[in-house]
């Protein structure tokens, strides 16, 4: 449910963000600053490093207890917020630099480009407060605290909610740019996430201490629990940087395209991001300690039991959502940002974004579950492998697509590599004897894929039924539309599995 009120208020956040702001260049600049931070906290934050972190701090947990646990907690926050204090300084000094890596097209809009520096020296230091509370998250989750890292997202944005509302007609009046109010809505959500987390982790007694004196930093990269993790992260920030460097590409192609082609893209990103989110993401977060538990038990049954528990979930709800992207893309898109500053063309370009995403959408969703397979017995190496394969398979479906279908042909590329990378780390599982599926996997995909058809047959008809833009479109009545046409597939969908036998309570019960 928190991670559900997380999507909800992102979803919110996007909303207005598209009423007020629509699809310009000065959108391009914001997403392109946003995405700066965003790419570092997932090097230091919930990327590499939690990859790393969360096996080393469960098996220190199991094999040498809370007091050794605590002490490697501490060290480690020492060096983390070392290495980010470092970091943060650069990035405000480079960002101009940053930012034409990032996306040197902005520069054929000048002003484009100058807000874009802008908000990226703002948000910078967003990355330190976001990668310790990757860090917080990541002791929470281990002690199975897992409702404040679900809930902290919510705080990000509702600032974001209000730096749109209340900061950007300030600004405005002000003679500031009104987007600005989007970077210090950013700097402020991360500054509440971070004291959510700390008062969660003092209350269980493990708010990390962190001392930057000397023999204090001495110790804590002599300390065997760091350097393990440094080690491990070292492959991690490998894979890690072989999907930024994609982004990065698909970015800077992007910004050579159609001006409000990089807004495209986010807003169908983010839609594409609630499935993945409720799904992939919680689904990981569950997963990871769960498998690292029984690794360090040596209970390989159970492992691969939690694996095709996973994948199952994947499957059951996953490729009904993959359908709806894909058929019922464009009244998804109208209902939720056909208003305000987003135009008809808006409409029209971000559906066929987000139709591309959707075609890999059962992908992206699965490799956050079959990753941690790998992450779990601290195999790091294997998925970076494969990261690297899919990024230059991903670059050649740019050659392809991108002059077919411009900016969606982007999307698309991402979708294939995703639905590549995921066969990928599955057969490594099976390969390697981590997983076994358990029997009725056959059965249980033409259960799906069945119900799945008669929902795809659904939504295409009602698609075609409504209206879903044009200037004599209502609000109301079509976001009752689409409300009910989402109850009465969600009824049909499940009702078609129960009328097939598919024992829905078992997925529950584990």
């Amino acid at each position: 449910m928190l991670t559900l009120a997380s999507r909800v208020t992102g979803m919110a956040r996007d909303l207005l963000m598209a009423s007020i702001f629509g699809a310009s260049a000065m959108t391009d600049a914001f997403n392109v600053a946003f995405r700066l931070p965003n790419m570092f906290r997932r090097l230091f934050g919930e990327g590499a490093f939690s990859q790393a972190f969360v096996p080393v701090l469960g098996a220190t947990l199991g094999e040498q207890g809370p007091e050794a646990t605590k002490q490697l907690i501490d060290r480690v926050a020492t060096a983390l917020s070392l290495v980010l204090a470092v970091t943060c300084l650069a990035g405000v000094i480079a960002a101009p630099a940053l930012v034409w890596l990032l996306a040197s097209g902005l520069q054929q809009n000048p002003r484009s480009f100058d807000a874009a520096v802008v908000m990226a020296r703002w948000m910078f230091p967003y990355i330190g407060f976001m990668s310790l509370v990757a860090l917080g998250a990541g002791i929470l989750n281990t002690w199975k605290r897992f409702a404040v890292p679900a809930f902290t997202p919510v705080l990000l944005n509702l600032a974001m909610i209000a730096a749109i509302g209340l900061g950007a007609p300030w600004f405005s009046g002000m003679g500031i740019e009104p987007i600005y109010a989007l970077a210090l809505g950013v700097m402020v959500g991360g500054v509440l996430q971070l004291g959510l987390q700390a008062v969660s982790l003092r209350r269980l007694g493990l708010l990390p201490r962190i001392r930057w004196n000397p023999a204090a930093v001495r110790q804590a990269w002599a300390d065997a629990g760091t350097r393990r993790i440094a080690t491990l992260m070292g492959p991690a920030l490998l894979g890690v940087g072989v999907a930024h460097l994609s982004a990065i590409i698909n970015l800077q192609i992007a910004s050579y395209l159609t001006p409000g082609s990089v807004s495209w893209m986010s807003y169908a990103e983010r839609l594409m991001e609630f499935p993945t989110a409720m799904l992939g993401v919680a689904l990981g977060v569950v997963l990871t300690p769960q498998l690292v538990a029984a690794n360090a038990a040596k209970d390989a049954q159970r492992y691969s039991d939690m694996l095709d528990w996973g994948l199952r979930l994947v499957v059951l709800l996953a490729l009904p959502c993959t359908m709806a992207l894909m058929v019922f893309a464009q009244p998804l898109v109208a209902t939720l940002y056909a208003r305000g500053a987003f135009a008809a063309n808006d409409v029209q370009q971000t559906t066929l974004a987000l139709m591309g995403y959707g075609a890999g959408l059962i992908g992206l969703i699965a490799i956050k579950v079959l990753a941690p397979g790998f992450y779990a017995t601290q195999d790091i190496r294997t998925p970076v492998r494969i990261a690297i394969m899919v990024l230059v398979f991903t670059q050649l479906m740019n050659i392809v697509l991108v002059p077919l279908f411009a900016h969606a042909g982007l999307t698309l590329a991402i979708s294939l590599g995703a639905l590549v990378n995921a066969s990928a780390l599955l057969w490594g599982l099976i390969r390697r004897g981590r997983y076994t599926p358990s029997p009725g996997w056959t059965v249980f995909v033409l259960r799906v894929v069945a119900a799945t058809a008669l929902l795809s047959v659904l939504l295409m008809w009602s698609a075609s039924q409504v209206q879903w833009v044009g200037p004599s479109v209502r609000e109301v009545p079509r976001m009752l539309s689409l409300g009910l046409i989402m109850l009465v597939s969600a009824a049909l969908y499940f009702g078609a599995l129960w009328g097939t036998g598919l024992k829905l309570r078992e997925f529950a019960r584990r």
